[in-house]
């Protein structure tokens, strides 16, 4: 017996599998959606900032959409106040110019939703996947849709009701906690090299504040602060990144 021929059969045979489709569709490797997700300031719509043209596009009050640079039109989102745990389901309309600082830009509609407090509105912003989002009921009017019980995950499903009952009002919600941020730079292996770039910001910047903290034994932290308003903190931060210092991250105290 020839065992060569054989062997080329055996050969074609299977390269003719792996190279084969199925359906006529090929086989390719399945997508992996990283999910998206945020935490820090938002900045609540209103007319006269479209006007100074801070933001380049409107929003409608009544609305449960939001701008946001890195996410898709039409995105589903879960905006979460960090305050209170509040949180609510809204879409993105489009993407939009705004001030980097912020990220996100959302109605009023979502600030009344989540009791935001506009003189801190901390959020965590996530995309959602729309087929795990169940709306009980339908939408009525904005002033009876501000009724509706608490947002909150239920096993990986948002259940977000928008019936037409009669609730009471949601109370206002008082944060005992103030305001008390800081900006993280970078965490370093050596001390040194935080000290350099500390001694860098105080020369290229108006900022004094650095300060290097030692979290174990290689990992320093490099952070300006603490802040006690919002416009502080916001001067900085727009200082920090004509520094082109990338990821930086604010963390509340």
């Amino acid at each position: 017996m020839n065992y060569k021929y054989i062997y080329i059969i055996i050969f074609l045979f299977v390269t003719t599998c792996a190279d084969q489709n199925f359906g006529n569709k090929k086989i390719s490797n399945p997508q992996i959606v990283t999910k998206y997700s945020n935490q820090g300031f938002t900045l609540i719509y209103t007319d006269e900032l479209f006007k100074k043209k801070i933001i380049n596009k409107k929003l409608n009050d009544r609305d449960l959409l939001v701008f946001q640079k890195n996410l898709k039109k039409n995105t589903t989102v879960k905006i979460t106040n960090q305050l209170n745990n509040k949180s609510v389901i809204a879409k993105v309309k489009s993407k939009s110019k705004y001030p980097n600082f912020y990220n996100s830009v959302i109605s009023n509609r979502i600030a009344i939703e989540i009791d935001l407090n506009f003189d801190e509105p901390f959020i965590l912003i996530e995309s959602v996947d729309q087929n795990s989002v169940f709306y009980a009921g339908k939408a009525k009017t904005f002033d009876e849709e501000k009724n509706v019980a608490d947002k909150a995950p239920v096993e990986g499903v948002n259940i977000v009701n928008i019936s037409t009952s009669n609730e009471s009002k949601k109370k206002d919600i008082k944060i005992s906690k103030k305001f008390n941020y800081i900006i993280k730079i970078a965490s370093f292996y050596y001390k040194d090299s935080a000290k350099l770039v500390k001694e860098r910001i105080m020369a290229e910047t108006n900022i004094k504040n650095v300060n290097i903290d030692q979290l174990s034994i290689n990992n320093f932290r490099l952070s300006i602060g603490p802040y006690k308003s919002l416009k502080h903190l916001k001067n900085d931060f727009e200082a920090m990144e004509n520094l082109y210092f990338e990821n930086l991250e604010l963390i509340k105290q």
